[in-house]
């Protein structure tokens, strides 16, 4: 198997950690506090207190924080060492003597890996597994980890047919070019994805207005998440009903979609695996609802 290092000097693999390491020097309360929200909002429920929380590349950390601070106990782990040490720092950062929170490197697609894992009440990985180079597989490693009656919550890019394919030349392009040469591609990205909606913006005499809402939306920078999107390597997409099907199939029943209107981003899920038959007493740790 390659490895990360390897993967990266042949252009197979974006550097996701060098990415949110930029991030995590913009990372305040107020982007902490929108994280929190969201991930509230999209699990339905207020707070996350004796739940388990497994975070399947947990990039810079921002969400393994946010489910720390809803209550949950979260084990993070990320394939990027970088990332790994994003999400370390961020640990530290917030309380260096936690115990409830764990932090390690590893990969979705091992499967040794995913099986020295318990099962956890809910499992998330959002805008991952996707960029492992074998998505169906990593999303039945994370599956097989949520338990009977927990939350799955994933988000996954959309497959777009001949648009998803141009998107991907251009990810193999950027990642092709020497270092220096990448704004060549990373630009002119930039101006497609945010040119006319700052113009639009700016002509309804509200300058900026969406990008300061996509900051709201997550916690996220919106400069960050073109580079993630133009270097995003390895890149797979799938229809919604794909999803659907294949997680169906393996005991899950969707509870909560947010699609992206059949852009390029990503369609978010979360599914609860159906809980044992005949079960006289409700799956440990669920919480209210």
């Amino acid at each position: 198997m390659n490895t990360h290092a390897t993967e990266v000097d042949r252009g197979e693999r974006f550097e996701f950690g060098a990415n949110w390491t930029r991030f995590l020097d913009k990372l305040d309360e107020s982007r902490i506090a929108e994280a929190m929200s969201s991930l509230s909002a999209m699990l339905g429920l207020s707070r996350l207190d004796g739940l388990r929380l497994l975070d399947i590349g947990s990039g810079s950390g921002l969400f393994s924080l946010a489910a720390r601070r809803l209550g949950a106990q979260v084990h993070s782990f990320d394939y990027d060492p970088q990332s790994v040490a994003c999400t370390r720092r961020l640990r530290e950062r917030n309380d260096p003597a936690d115990p409830h929170w764990t932090v390690e490197q590893g990969s979705v697609l091992d499967a040794a890996f995913m099986d020295s894992f318990d099962c956890f009440d809910i499992v998330y990985s959002w805008g991952v597994l996707h960029h492992t180079g074998a998505m169906w597989q990593a999303i039945d490693h994370a599956a097989a980890r949520v338990a009977p009656g927990g939350r799955l919550f994933i988000a996954i890019y959309n497959d777009q047919g001949r648009a998803s394919r141009m998107w991907l030349r251009t990810k193999q392009a950027y990642n092709a070019l020497p270092r220096p040469l990448r704004a060549l591609v990373l630009w002119p990205t930039f101006l497609r994805l945010w040119g006319p909606t700052t113009l639009r913006d700016l002509f309804a005499g509200r300058p900026f207005a969406t990008w300061r809402t996509f900051q709201r939306n997550r916690g996220m920078d919106p400069w960050r998440d073109v580079v993630d999107w133009v270097g995003g390597l390895p890149f797979e997409v799938a229809k919604p009903e794909r999803i659907f099907d294949h997680l169906r199939d393996q005991g899950f029943e969707l509870r909560r979609l947010v699609t992206c209107a059949g852009g390029h981003g990503c369609n978010e899920y979360v599914l609860q695996r159906r809980a044992v038959e005949n079960a006289t007493v409700p799956a440990a740790g669920m919480g209210p609802q």
